[in-house]
């Protein structure tokens, strides 16, 4: 038997696959709960809530994902207990290597939380989010003072 931050690990890295692959919806909302509450980076703003919302959302970015899209791992860390556990990492998210891209250092912030349901780790949370580097941009489009 693993332990659970392998177990938990693997069952993350599974879901980005299926993400970055884009072909399999079902793949990609396997192992969350029916009570999954995604914070994601377009609206709503309240975040999706239950397990058709989160189904639903994602078609669109599935079509882009397969056309031109990326949804690669970078860094990914693990804590779990006996039955919590939380992921956190970094991932390229944006257009596949070597296309023009506007901000190609910047990467997708992932924060996902995990309960045990009749003993499987399943996905009760997920927060995609991007920096807000308008400031910055600004900044370095004035040049020097």
């Amino acid at each position: 038997m693993m332990d659970p931050e392998t177990e938990v690990r693997e069952l993350v890295m599974r879901w980005i696959d299926a993400v970055n692959d884009g072909t399999d919806l079902d793949a990609v909302v396997a192992d969350h709960t029916d009570d999954i509450v995604m914070f994601d980076v377009p609206p709503p703003y309240a975040g999706n809530r239950g397990a058709q919302a989160y189904r639903d959302s994602w078609p669109e970015f599935l079509a882009w994902q397969r056309a031109e899209g990326e949804f690669v791992v970078e860094s990914l860390e693990v804590t779990a207990g006996d039955d919590i556990a939380y992921a956190f990492g970094l991932l390229r998210c944006g257009p596949k290597s070597g296309t023009s891209d506007e901000h190609p250092d910047q990467r997708l912030r992932l924060t996902i939380g995990l309960r045990r349901v009749d003993g499987a780790w399943r996905i009760a949370h997920e927060h995609h989010s991007f920096t807000d580097d308008r400031a910055r941009r600004a900044a370095d489009s004035e040049g020097p003072g």
